[in-house]
């Protein structure tokens, strides 16, 4: 009896349930490279579901990085559950890797696509949810147009750059350190070409490393415009005046391309999507921070656009 009964305690401890507040938490393995939390209303029989997709590195479900934690987007999650929606947020393939200590180096712009592909099928296949929207965050909204195309129901672009990546870092470049920019436009041309270069000054070591060159030439080989040009879906684009690290001028460029888009920008929101009332230094400190909450009318927004 006491074996049985064992047996029992150890199946409820692996589907990880938890209740809280008006929705239920379970921890959900779409297969041995996605890892991912699933929040489900527990009034809707059917609810819409939202997937959210993290930005670039090695970020984690909850919108984290190894010495960065502000939980960004399990509060997000949270915050849209509440509001009847159920969520899905999930690892990227390079975060159970690190963990693993078993970085696959070949990685591509294309594998992270390619989850995100299989993320949505899995969900479409159990056929449980009314709509199926993606939701990216800043990379994660690039990776997350494609996917989206012709296998969801509606699309958000959080903090999303409006320009090829190419474009984007050569802008960056030319803003905080126009030394370089010549290098940088020179190894960009290198790198449409297919080839890789050692050929690069050591200050942007850390944009062009060798291993790195393959990722960004693919991830470059992708235009934002014209990804976000092919969807036939509702789409809400929604940045932040606050932003360090995307625009507003990137949100307007996809404005243009997808002018039937649905197109917010909050006041004061930041790239982690928290309002920010100080200077710069405020903004870079509040990427690890936990207590923070996030801009209110961020939820709203996204509650509204889905119902």
């Amino acid at each position: 009896m006491k074996t049985n009964f064992l047996i029992i305690l150890i199946f409820i401890g692996s589907l990880s349930f938890a209740q809280n507040k008006n929705y239920t938490t379970q921890e959900l393995a779409i297969n041995k490279l996605i890892d991912g939390t699933l929040l489900s209303p527990n009034a809707i029989e059917k609810p819409n579901l939202v997937i959210i997709i993290a930005g670039s590195g090695p970020t984690d479900r909850n919108g984290n990085q190894n010495f960065l934690k502000n939980n960004s987007l399990k509060k997000l999650t949270e915050g849209l559950s509440t509001n009847n929606i159920a969520t899905y947020r999930y690892d990227k393939r390079i975060v159970k890797q690190i963990r693993n200590r078993n970085v696959n180096k070949d990685i591509m712009f294309d594998d992270f696509i390619f989850d995100a592909k299989t993320v949505i099928t899995y969900f479409k296949d159990l056929k449980k949810y009314n709509k199926i929207y993606i939701a990216g965050h800043s990379q994660g909204s690039l990776v997350g147009m494609v996917a989206a195309k012709g296998n969801a129901d509606g699309f958000i672009s959080l903090a999303g750059a409006g320009q090829s990546i190419d474009n984007v870092i050569i802008e960056q470049v030319e803003n905080t350190a126009p030394l370089f920019l010549e290098d940088t436009k020179r190894i960009f041309k290198i790198l449409k070409t297919g080839k890789t270069t050692k050929n690069f000054p050591p200050a942007l070591a850390s944009i062009f490393n060798i291993d790195t060159q393959p990722f960004i030439t693919n991830w470059m080989s992708y235009n934002p415009q014209v990804e976000i040009k092919e969807l036939n879906m509702p789409i809400l684009i929604i940045n932040g005046t606050k932003d360090l690290q995307v625009s507003e001028a990137e949100a307007n460029l996809l404005k243009e391309a997808a002018p039937k888009a649905e197109f917010k920008i909050i006041n004061k929101m930041n790239h982690i999507l928290v309002p920010i009332e100080g200077d710069s230094l405020e903004n870079s400190k509040s990427y690890n921070e936990t207590d923070r909450k996030l801009a209110p009318e961020l939820i709203e927004a996204i509650v509204a656009f889905i119902k």
